[in-house]
């Protein structure tokens, strides 16, 4: 999979985001990636290279539309702030619908579904199964801020320690050396996150506290003509990956997915 170089300098992203007029006539379409959530984007902190499916997909739609992809860096916290700001044009990389982000913002069809669901330590997975079981004095939450994540932590859990950990693409690592208990992530991530830590147990990702979509995040002015360019580009190219549990990606990208019995499943629509 090839990875890209974003855009340094935010002031020079920052304008007027999501008119399909605009990006033809500036030749580019930005795209918003926290480049902390793998599979779907991860920007490697020494290159400064963002890789993963959406990386892809976002290649795909630029293409499609005859301009040049431009990645411009986002976290959790700021997607919304960073979208109404015209930062850039469509937000991707794992992106949950809400109706706290629908308020402001639309999104594509669903591409994938996910839930929260917990991983910790695999020699302490049969101690939280359960939100009861997680819910008490003692256990300490690990949480990366800003996102669906910590919203679903702060609205479900009041007994236990809730930390926060700003480098989400490191939180694994710190949970693998034994700081904090767990965290609740979506089923996708706790999978190949356990494949990458083996001293993690992603637990019953098939069966997650929750049940959610994911989808692309859009501007409300650019829904039309924008929101159907995006709909015929991009979903039909991940509706193709699906179909064939995106092996051509994965051939390219074993860091994201894993490699042969470690391989994590995609659950698209």
């Amino acid at each position: 999979m090839a990875g890209l170089l974003f855009a340094t300098g935010v002031g020079a992203q920052e304008g007027r985001g999501g008119s399909l007029e605009a990006i033809l006539a500036a030749g580019r379409l930005r795209v918003g990636l926290t480049g902390d959530y793998r599979p779907f984007s991860y920007r490697d902190p020494q290159t400064e290279v963002f890789s993963g499916i959406d990386v892809d997909m976002a290649q795909a739609l630029a293409g499609s539309m005859g301009v040049k992809l431009e990645i411009v860096p986002t976290a959790w916290g700021a997607l919304m702030g960073d979208l109404q700001a015209g930062r850039f044009d469509i937000g991707m990389g794992g992106i949950t619908i809400t109706l706290a982000r629908l308020k402001t913002a639309w999104f594509s069809s669903p591409v994938m579904v996910a839930g929260k669901t917990p991983i910790a330590l695999c020699s302490n997975k049969e101690k939280f199964q359960t939100i009861a079981q997680i819910d008490r004095p003692g256990v300490t939450v690990l949480v990366n801020p800003g996102g669906t994540n910590e919203s679903f932590d702060r609205a479900t859990f009041h007994a236990a320690t809730i930390e926060v950990f700003a480098d989400n693409a490191g939180i694994f690592g710190e949970l693998a050396r034994g700081h904090g208990d767990l965290m609740i992530t979506d089923g996708v991530e706790t999978r190949l996150q356990a494949k990458l830590h083996p001293e993690l147990c992603a637990i019953h990702p098939e069966e997650p506290f929750t049940r959610s979509e994911l989808g692309y995040l859009l501007p409300r002015d650019g829904v039309t003509p924008l929101g159907w360019t995006v709909q015929a580009a991009v979903l039909a190219t991940w509706r193709a990956c699906c179909s064939s549990n995106c092996t051509g990606l994965r051939s390219q990208s074993s860091p994201h997915f894993g490699n042969g019995e470690n391989s994590v499943e995609l659950v698209c629509l």
